[in-house]
């Protein structure tokens, strides 16, 4: 969806005036703030103004209705940005790792390019330097907060693709020699790297719209899609040649966002194609299959682009992609190759493909650490459970409550199902059967 969304903002970033910085556009009400009274002392200022760069969000891009019981009509400029997207994304990986791996050579390399520009433009803007004094200074109370430390954990697994399988699946065409080893390492590194350097791009221009509506930084600071598409493009209207700014960011949205697009779904064809490598052997059949598929999401996601799409994307971001599926998933794989497989056994052909062994921690961690990090966090997140309201004020009806449960618990189950129909199918015992699955 963030994909679709900053394409449809790029478009609009070529106008020669923004849509987001006024307030003189079909879609604007009388409660409507352009930038020139976006200072929070202007007596213009009431509880009940929004912002231009709201107003666009909320009212042009979604076209929000009142719940997601009024799901509407479906946004056909989205759909249209949905349809490119599931284009580009199939023409990217028809040829599976042949045509990925070529685009993958561009889409994770500009953005570096963009995110450079970003960071040299943000730290010459004035206030840059108290947005990353809020970015850099500790807040030793929040760090005494045990939710800090497990937010923290929970976008690790999301940053590092850990327990979703995409990189085990990618890694699957690695030659049996590859230095896995010295990859994980870099990759680590460069990933950590790059999110370290963002948030100087992201705080710097924080800090900049702080000073001109004259608030802190905490009060323009937002997370999830408010951050991405009504604070840094309003940001960015501030500053001058703003279609210039804008058009570098969301275009480094875009590459990132379309690699990890087609990756996934390249890692999805890939264990489908390994689980029934025989239906794959006629030449056609791997184009005719990812076109199949590439169909299939782009239908279902257009209830995303309706107007109740977002209610949708929301719960389905909330509970279906939840902390509790990270570390539940962290747990079994961790079980699954420590305890059923056997760690040492997967240290030993650690070595035998790189030529040396592992550091005796690597085992430690999959056996004990890793295991009890992630039951103390799934107990903590259970209980301190709170239901999904979106932009803190919009209570979902209870059945939507009952869907999100469902969607969390149809990842959680499927894997020990999978794991006891697999033992009662195999003949042998159960460290035999274990060791014979995993090599599978």
């Amino acid at each position: 969806m963030y994909l679709l969304w900053a394409l449809f903002y790029l478009v609009f970033s070529f106008r020669s005036q923004l849509p987001w910085a006024s307030c003189d556009n079909p879609w604007n009400t009388a409660n409507c703030m352009g930038l020139q009274i976006m200072n929070s002392s202007s007596p213009n200022v009431t509880a009940n103004t929004t912002s231009a760069a709201t107003e666009f969000w909320e009212r042009r891009v979604l076209g929000m209705s009142a719940g997601i019981e009024e799901l509407g009509s479906v946004r056909w400029d989205l759909a249209l940005c949905l349809l490119v997207c599931w284009v580009f994304c199939y023409f990217s990986i028809w040829k599976s790792i042949k045509s990925s791996g070529k685009v993958a050579y561009f889409t994770a390399t500009f953005p570096y390019v963009m995110l450079l520009i970003l960071l040299i433009r943000g730290l010459t803007l004035p206030g840059a330097f108290e947005g990353i004094y809020f970015y850099l200074y500790p807040n030793l109370k929040g760090l005494a907060n045990l939710e800090v430390w497990i937010e923290a954990g929970s976008q690790i697994y999301f940053s590092y693709s850990v327990s979703a399988g995409t990189v085990i699946a990618l890694g699957s065409y690695n030659k049996y020699n590859n230095n896995c080893y010295r990859d994980c390492f870099w990759f680590c590194l460069l990933n950590s790297a790059t999110s370290f350097v963002a948030g100087f791009v992201v705080f710097s221009v924080l800090g900049f719209m702080a000073q001109k509506q004259g608030v802190s930084v905490d009060n323009v600071a937002e997370s999830g899609p408010g951050l991405a598409f009504i604070v840094y493009p309003q940001a960015t209207a501030m500053m001058p040649l703003p279609q210039f700014w804008t058009v570098c960011f969301f275009l480094m949205l875009i590459l990132l966002s379309v690699d990890t697009h087609f990756v996934e779904v390249e890692s999805f064809i890939t264990s489908v194609r390994d689980m029934f490598p025989k239906l794959f052997y006629k030449r056609g059949r791997h184009e005719i299959f990812v076109l199949l598929i590439c169909v299939f999401f782009f239908l279902t996601h257009l209830i995303l682009v309706t107007e109740g799409g977002i209610y949708i994307f929301e719960l389905f971001d909330y509970y279906a992609c939840t902390r509790a599926c990270h570390y539940f998933m962290s747990l079994s794989m961790c079980l699954a190759v420590a305890w059923s497989f056997g760690a040492d056994h997967m240290i030993d052909i650690i070595e035998n493909m790189v030529g040396q062994r592992p550091f005796v921690f690597f085992k430690l961690c999959w056996k004990y650490i890793i295991p009890l990090l992630s039951v103390i966090s799934f107990i903590l997140y259970l209980v301190d459970f709170t239901h999904l309201k979106f932009n803190n004020s919009y209570v979902y009806p209870d059945w939507a409550y009952v869907l999100g449960w469902i969607m969390t618990f149809s990842s959680l189950v499927m894997v020990p199902l999978w794991a006891a129909g697999q033992m009662f199918l195999t003949s042998g015992t159960f460290r035999q059967v274990s060791v014979q699955r995993s090599l599978l």
